[in-house]
């Protein structure tokens, strides 16, 4: 088979990364306050972590990494403004490498925010590379009815209502069922709190 230029050919890691990007908003006008204010309240001694003018990259074991986004976001909640996240999270991709990452000798958060408030989440799963990739994203769906979260599906999406911690704690699941069986995937997820909609 002919090996193809890809701009990524090469690359490529064996390493132990989870990656996300993602992005705050807030509907106020102090959002830049707010969202400088959410990041430096995190903890990020156990991934790597930059902030471009688009959005924020962690990189580093999934628990690290999934403990800093929870975080961010609990920090930016100041329980009446409306806010929002968009994240990419992101493993086994052919195109990742093996710079710009910290990976924690162990599996301890940092974090560990448990600030109780309700979400809303519109969630996307995205397994790359197989043949049966509905089959897993059933399962990964599934595993949210089994936790008692509130789901809803609807066009390119699946909708999600439950306390922060909950959510996350769900979130983690996927991710830990995608390492065990899926090279390469994608959870999309979207994050709001304190919207007007909310309560319509």
């Amino acid at each position: 088979m002919e090996q193809k230029n890809y701009p990524w050919r090469g690359r490529g890691t064996t390493k132990d990364i989870t990656g996300c990007r993602f992005s705050v908003s807030s509907m106020s006008d102090n959002f830049i306050s707010m969202i400088l204010g959410a990041l430096k309240k995190v903890d990020t001694k156990k991934v790597w972590s930059a902030t471009d003018v688009m959005s924020t990259v962690y990189r580093g074991k999934r628990i690290h990494v999934t403990d800093c986004l929870k975080a961010c976001f609990a920090h930016f909640n100041d329980g009446k403004t409306h806010i929002t996240m968009e994240a990419a999270i992101s493993k086994g991709s052919p195109g990742d490498a093996d710079d710009d990452v910290y990976l924690a000798e162990d599996d301890v958060p940092l974090n560990n925010t448990r600030i109780k408030f309700t979400t809303f989440s519109k969630m996307s799963f995205y397994p790359l590379g197989i043949a049966d990739y509905m089959d897993h994203i059933a399962h990964v769906i599934r595993l949210a009815m089994d936790r008692g979260l509130h789901v809803e599906t609807s066009h390119y999406a699946t909708m999600l209502k439950g306390d922060i911690n909950d959510l996350f704690d769900y979130f983690d699941a996927a991710l830990i069922y995608a390492e065990q069986n899926i090279p390469h995937y994608v959870l999309q997820i979207t994050l709001s709190a304190n919207s007007p909609s909310q309560s319509r």
